[in-house]
């Protein structure tokens, strides 16, 4: 663990997501760049007050819509057809209509220098231990996750991961996963590096918190868990 550093947002993270671009015809030809269009602003009224919903870094999604309306949008244009076809692939049987997307996480993975990768399905099983694995102190791993996305495209997928030490926070780190359209496959993704502590106050039992939301503030996971940390 390196303290309270921050990954990162990767370039899926840009302003301008997968739903927006659906909404923007390509300039020209199927593979052309989408131009940036400028995002709805949702307002809400708050104590008489209209106040816009901006996360953080002011980036502010745009409005929901179903990816079943989203392809049969102008679906009298063919070049428009095909594209949105090729960024979203051929799914049109495995739409309903519904508006949110769903993320179904199927396994977290622990990969650790000089030891054999570690697959613990989710959700995890009753009977399986509290201590979900056990890492070499001064070591390096990561975790790796596969999930699938059903229904709509789920935008700024992002995790937080924070851990404790007998009820003292020790470390937090949180990083973004990207912007993931539906499609049959299971995604597979890994977290970034990560390194344990050393020394004989490092050794012992942590507790920890991997929680996984969207630019929608969805959470689609908050899985507690625990690891050891040995000389070993």
């Amino acid at each position: 663990m390196d303290g309270e550093r921050r990954a990162e947002a990767g370039s899926s993270s840009a302003s301008i997501t997968l739903r927006d671009a659906l909404e923007a015809p390509p300039e020209s030809g199927d593979d052309a760049l989408v131009g940036e269009k400028k995002a709805e602003i949702d307002e809400e009224e708050v104590d008489g007050e209209e106040d816009e919903e901006v996360g953080a870094d002011g980036f502010v999604p745009g409005p929901l819509i179903s990816l079943k309306e989203q392809l049969e949008k102008d679906k009298d244009d063919e070049s428009l057809r095909r594209w949105k076809e090729k960024l979203l692939g051929c799914l049109e049987g495995e739409l309903n209509g519904q508006m949110e997307p769903e993320v179904t996480f199927h396994s977290i993975g622990i990969v650790s220098e000089g030891c054999a990768e570690i697959v613990i399905p989710l959700p995890v099983a009753e009977d399986q231990s509290h201590v979900l694995f056990t890492l070499k102190e001064g070591s390096q791993y990561h975790l790796k996750l596969t999930f699938s996305v059903k229904h709509n495209i789920v935008s700024g997928l992002n995790y937080l991961n924070t851990v404790w030490k007998k009820g003292r926070q020790v470390d937090q780190s949180k990083g973004m996963l990207g912007t993931f359209a539906p499609q049959l496959e299971p995604y597979e993704h890994s977290l970034e590096d990560e390194t344990t502590p050393s020394g004989s106050l490092a050794r012992g039992v942590y507790s920890a918190i991997l929680k996984f939301e969207d630019d929608d503030k969805r959470c689609h996971l908050e899985l507690g868990y625990s690891f050891e940390i040995k000389n070993r």
